[in-house]
């Protein structure tokens, strides 16, 4: 084996590792509390948040905004993210993970299912790993109660 094919191996090991932390870290602030000032950090200064109905939010300021407000709307969270698909080209990736959470929305104190595909843009800058643009397609949103097979996309509590 070639040394510098070992070197790009790790390298790409190393990264794959580094794009799961970032993800993980993501969804650890989510659920304590949408934590604002750790989770902005975590994008780029242009990044865009895309979460369908739950609202598009460009800029890392604009993003820390969105999820200083979130608590008060959503005050448990459970993100549960599986299943990576992680793509490296130099310095951006791209991934693809499912998302499973259980969901409280303080309007009605109503307990829901949430399911959705995040799918994520990733930038390297200053040999930090950031999120670029980060979709949510929301897959299901059932209530707690009724369950998924009766009632598979609830509205989203305003």
């Amino acid at each position: 084996m070639r040394q510098d094919d070992f070197e790009a191996r790790l390298r790409w090991l190393e990264d794959i590792e580094h794009l799961k932390q970032l993800k993980y870290r993501y969804a650890g602030y989510c659920d304590d509390d949408y934590d604002a000032e750790q989770l902005a950090p975590l994008f780029t200064e242009n990044a865009i948040w895309d979460g369908g109905p739950m609202g598009r939010y460009e800029g890392r300021e604009a993003i820390r905004e969105f999820f200083a407000g979130t608590s008060s709307v959503v005050p448990f969270a459970i993100h549960h993210v599986t299943n990576p698909i992680l793509e490296i080209d130099g310095d951006r990736a791209t991934g693809r993970w499912y998302l499973w959470q259980p969901v409280v929305f303080a309007q009605g104190n109503q307990a829901l299912w949430m399911a959705a595909r995040y799918d994520d843009v990733y930038r390297r800058e200053d040999g930090v790993w950031r999120f670029e643009h980060v979709t949510v397609t929301l897959r299901m949103l059932s209530p707690y109660e009724q369950g998924f097979a009766k009632l598979r996309m609830a509205e989203i509590p305003a």
